[in-house]
């Protein structure tokens, strides 16, 4: 028998919070040492051959943070008959290449202690690189390996293979899963975004080595990629390393448009019967980005309507007030082709019907009745306050800073984002709620047996999973 050896949750706790603050501190440190005003000290480079990377330079720990993304790259490039693909190559990009195979490929990473990992989604393709410095021309050489020369071995195929169909058959049980896959379906019908980003039973058995070379080869090209770094590297030194990682890419993917779309089927609901106690509700209804003059203020919307959790009004009044659900969310989905607000949340099969109502409800009231002086400046205070909060480690700082390349943000975003926030009026929230809370544009996914749901529409077998 095994000994269990975790910790006490007192002694946890204090490493927890210890952790926390040995990060504020270096990412404040860093701050003071940039010896400007910048939220973040962001610098463009460009390495010798010309490939721009955004960097924030910082030596208070010896760790460097590696992340890319190929846009235009992702799933929705995946043949109707290959759906999965995207995803079946950054499961395989690190299992075995150049003259190693995947045991002693993934030996080389674990002995260097180096992470190294791929994904995939809709918009693009990509990966991250964590290194101790003193490790990083190795992590370096292994991460170019992977990029140009990876292997796609029959075993570790197979093995992906086996384990993504291990995966969707499970999830095919789960009824989150089940209203998700239909509402990405409906939502974004006829377009490539309705396609299962992580393949269908068929199409996954159909995938060969050579398939993933070649979308490799295809798409994983020097034009579509963007590269943000962070931790104990100058520029001196990443430029160089980023040509060696980089530099032998194809520099230019044919052209293959995907176009712009917008939610699709507004005003329907699908409803995926099971013989489950609860009903999922997933719901998603048009917006816009952060090139709208409104951006700033649909966000401190979403966070009083739904994204708050607790504090916010779908959660006061489907939970706090009427016991009708653990939990209710509203997020904004910003897609590289179309933009949306999604709403997610489960109730008991008899109050399905009562719970649509309430979200409508509450989209109605936000149009017609301005937000409190209090209500508006809550959400203001936890959207700003928050951000640091999100820039605890080398890890984040480079993923933030690659979120506003994959955004086509300016450099300077973030140094004035509080600004932007603090500006947003109660005026502001009731122009964009009657913008975008409109119950006519909501499409509308349910998976359970909910009674008095008028004119729902039964979907027999969902799509794209078989």
């Amino acid at each position: 028998m095994f000994k269990d050896k975790r910790p006490g949750k007192w002694l946890l706790l204090a490493v927890l919070l210890a952790v926390a603050l040995l990060c504020l501190i270096v990412f404040f440190g860093m701050k003071a040492q940039a010896g400007n005003d910048k939220f973040l000290p962001i610098r463009e480079i460009k390495s010798p051959g010309g490939i721009t990377v955004w960097m924030v330079e910082d030596h208070s720990l010896p760790v460097i943070s590696l992340k890319f993304m190929f846009r235009d790259s992702g799933s929705a490039l995946d043949p109707d008959d290959l759906q999965g693909l995207a995803r079946m190559l950054s499961n395989t990009m690190d299992e075995g290449a150049g003259g190693m195979d995947s045991q002693n490929f993934q030996k080389a990473l674990s002995d260097q202690s180096i992470t190294l990992m791929f994904n995939a989604g809709r918009d693009g393709f990509g990966g991250e690189l964590k290194t101790l410095t003193h490790n990083s021309e190795k992590a370096f050489d292994l991460l170019s390996l992977a990029l140009t020369a990876p292997r796609f071995d029959s075993e570790p195929v197979t093995r992906m293979k086996d384990g993504n169909l291990t995966r969707i058959k499970s999830s095919m049980s789960e009824p989150d899963w089940m209203a998700a896959r239909l509402i990405n379906d409906r939502a974004f019908s006829g377009h490539p975004y309705s396609k299962n980003s992580g393949g269908k039973l068929s199409s996954l058995g159909r995938i060969t080595p050579a398939d993933l070379r070649k979308f490799k080869e295809t798409y994983l090209t020097q034009d579509r990629l963007l590269i943000a770094a962070a931790g104990d590297v100058d520029a001196k030194t990443l430029g160089p390393a980023i040509d060696r990682i980089f530099g032998q890419l194809p520099k230019t993917a044919p052209v293959n448009t995907i176009k712009d779309t917008t939610i699709q089927n507004p005003g329907k609901i699908y409803l995926y019967q099971q013989a489950i106690p609860q009903t999922m509700v997933q719901i998603m209804l048009p917006a816009f980005d952060h090139k709208d003059k409104d951006f700033y203020a649909l966000q401190v919307l979403n966070y009083i309507y739904g994204g708050a959790g607790f504090g916010s009004r779908l959660m006061e009044e489907a939970r706090e007030k009427r016991g009708l659900t653990y939990g209710i969310y509203s997020d904004i989905q910003d897609y590289r082709h179309t933009d949306a607000m999604n709403i997610t949340t489960s109730t008991k099969t008899e109050s399905a019907a009562e719970m649509l109502d309430i979200i409508k409800a509450q989209m109605i009231r936000l149009q017609n009745e301005k937000v409190s002086d209090k209500e508006l400046a809550d959400a203001k205070s936890y959207i700003t306050g928050s951000i640091p909060l999100t820039l605890t480690s080398t890890d984040d700082i480079a993923e933030t800073v690659l979120g506003l390349r994959m955004g086509d943000l300016p450099i300077d975003y973030l140094d004035h984002y509080t600004a932007s926030i603090r500006a947003v009026t109660a005026d502001d929230i009731q122009r964009v709620a009657k913008r975008v809370l409109i119950p006519e544009n909501m499409v509308t996914a349910l998976v359970g047996q909910p009674a008095n749901i008028p004119n729902a529409e039964i979907v027999k077998e969902l799509p794209n999973v078989q």
